[in-house]
């Protein structure tokens, strides 16, 4: 594997810096939420700028309105944008897995409607996979779609799913075959959030703006044509999408900026010269090292176009500790001030409370490296 970027690729990213510092330097400061009203209506207005200047979805193929430019340069905007926040907000998973699963996936039709509008930066997505009975065993999933014709017919629940208030469209599992068909059951589908018979409900949160909602499905009806891939075929999208998903926010940049704020905090409050708290400096900012290296392997084998392999997992468990170590800093060298709002370590604080969850727990990876990558047997 070779660590230095292509002449390509770090001209690009010179490019991108000159543009974004002055773009967002009121945005820098402000340190909203990623749920937050404010965050979401700002992340509208940023991506059509982005796809103006055809940097929203640089690594599509060109004939699906990207730029061609393959996986480092797409991992580069990637990882500038989380530095700062992810201004992109819930687009990162339209650019992500949303559009490359339907570009491999899915059919003329659906490439021709539902691709552009990403490009342009006009729509959000979201995710359907967690339910309240199917988080970490996603394939306990409960939720029914039944054939009916030219139709499917949809009823079920969706949990913790974020921008659902904001979003056009939803990126769905449901189950077509039996429980006991178990992964072997599951279809994808494309499902308009205006569908009569769809209802999103808040979630109400105690770590900052709102992000997370509910969302019922009662007698939904969805033509046939907005099912992705095959029926009860679904579970290979799906493995697919997780792989993009558990590397595709580099949660270890944004930590190791909210790092550099800390020790400039530390050095005016004359603490960075205590040998302890270097200490923990050292091991927060080897864990964002490692993180960065992981991840790195991972967009490696994507941009030989190899198939996912298990290694996202033990990068994402990597940016889960990166993320807890700078957030159990700034607790430790701030104290309470570490919890004011927008203070060098508020942010990172309530990021890092949701780190071991998103793009599935935690423990979920601990338990996918021991069995793919250490082959150790199930206890």
């Amino acid at each position: 594997m070779e660590f230095a970027f292509t002449e390509a690729d770090a001209a690009f990213r010179s490019d991108l810096v000159a543009f974004l510092e002055p773009e967002l330097a009121h945005w820098t400061r402000s340190e909203f939420g990623l749920g937050s009203a404010v965050f979401t209506d700002f992340s509208r207005e940023f991506v059509r700028t982005l796809a103006a200047k055809g940097w929203l979805t640089p690594h599509w193929p060109v004939e699906y309105g990207g730029g061609g430019q393959g996986a480092w340069q797409h991992f580069v905007l990637g990882e500038e944008m989380w530095m700062r926040g992810e201004p992109r907000g819930p687009q990162y998973m339209n650019v992500n897995w949303v559009g490359p699963a339907i570009i491999k996936y899915g059919t003329e039709e659906q490439k021709r409607t539902l691709l552009p509008p990403i490009t342009r930066g006009e729509v959000f997505w979201c995710q359907g996979f967690s339910e309240p009975e199917a988080g970490t065993d996603l394939a306990a999933l409960r939720t029914r779609a039944v054939r009916d014709g030219d139709s499917y017919v949809l009823n079920g629940q969706k949990i913790w799913t974020s921008y659902a208030n904001e979003a056009d469209y939803c990126f769905l599992l449901a189950r077509t075959g039996t429980v006991a068909d178990g992964r072997d059951g599951i279809s994808v589908f494309l499902l308009p959030l205006d569908t009569p018979g769809v209802e999103v409900r808040r979630i109400e949160g105690f770590v900052g703006a709102h992000s997370f909602n509910e969302v019922f499905l009662t007698d939904a009806r969805v033509p046939a044509e907005s099912r992705l891939g095959e029926e009860n075929k679904g579970w290979e999208i799906v493995r697919r999408t997780l792989a993009y998903e558990r590397v595709g926010a580099p949660r270890y940049a944004r930590a190791a900026r909210v790092l550099d704020g800390l020790a400039e905090w530390c050095r005016n409050a004359g603490l960075l010269a205590d040998p302890g708290i270097q200490e923990q400096f050292g091991n927060a900012r080897v864990l964002c090292e490692a993180a960065r290296v992981l991840v790195y392997r991972v967009i490696d084998e994507r941009a030989k176009g190899k198939e996912p392999s298990p290694m996202a997992y033990q990068a994402r468990a990597a940016m889960v500790l990166a993320e807890r170590a700078v957030g159990d800093l700034a607790l430790d060298v701030m104290g309470s001030e570490a919890l004011v709002e927008h203070s060098p370590g508020d942010a990172q604080f309530r990021n890092s409370l949701g780190a071991g969850i998103a793009a599935g727990s935690y423990e979920t990876q601990l338990n996918l490296i021991s069995r793919l990558i250490l082959e150790l047997p199930k206890g």
